[in-house]
């Protein structure tokens, strides 16, 4: 299996996260997000316009686009078969994370447990996405698993908003942090995406991350 060290997705700090509610929101999260300079984006699948917003975003060709809520192997092959270059999961699934490394695309499985961790480790993953965040206290949860798994980073999301980014990523176990508050301005347009993005970016590095 692969790992993530040294990908170049690893030079965002923030991954924003699009549930694309609305064809005509694809292209303002696009150009919102190229424009803030952080041309990154992971799509979910939950969206009813999941995989057309993959293969818009993708066909631009100055975005890393990435799928998000990747359940199945056959939802990962259909969202790589879309463009998305790395996939993002709720939860570990061996036969997920061996599709995708098999493709030779990165991915990021939702973990919350030490047993997770370490059953992602075995998978030969150092790159893990905490998730739901918001379900526990995660930074103190982040700050016990630095000291544990040394190894190991973290993206934590769910309740991870412009408030708290900060708090987030000053850590040292997080390697990215994900959320949804930067694409959810794109129905006021292109302009307002770039706006959170540039936000968001400027509270992370304001604490070193990417670090």
């Amino acid at each position: 299996m692969s790992a993530l060290a040294g990908h170049p997705l690893l030079d965002h700090p923030v991954i924003p996260l699009a549930t694309v509610r609305a064809e005509e929101h694809i292209d303002a999260i696009g150009d919102g997000l190229v424009a803030a300079g952080l041309p990154v984006v992971e799509v979910a699948l939950r969206g009813p316009h999941g995989l057309l917003a993959i293969r818009r975003l993708a066909a631009r060709g100055d975005l890393r686009v990435g799928a998000g809520t990747v359940l199945t192997t056959r939802q990962a092959a259909e969202a790589m078969d879309a463009g998305a270059g790395f996939i993002v999961a709720p939860g570990l699934d061996a036969e997920v994370v061996e599709r995708v490394t098999a493709a030779g695309h990165p991915v990021i499985p939702g973990v919350l447990t030490p047993t997770e961790v370490v059953a992602a480790a075995r998978l030969g993953l150092t790159h893990l996405k905490l998730f739901p965040a918001s379900a526990v206290d995660a930074r103190l949860m982040l700050g016990a698993y630095a000291d544990v798994f040394p190894n190991t980073r973290f993206m934590p999301s769910s309740g991870v908003n412009q408030h708290n980014v900060g708090e987030f990523s000053c850590l040292p176990s997080v390697f990215a942090v994900s959320g949804s508050w930067i694409t959810a301005s794109a129905p006021a347009g292109a302009a307002a995406v770039a706006e959170a993005a540039r936000a968001a970016v400027t509270a992370c590095r304001a604490v070193g991350l990417p670090r």
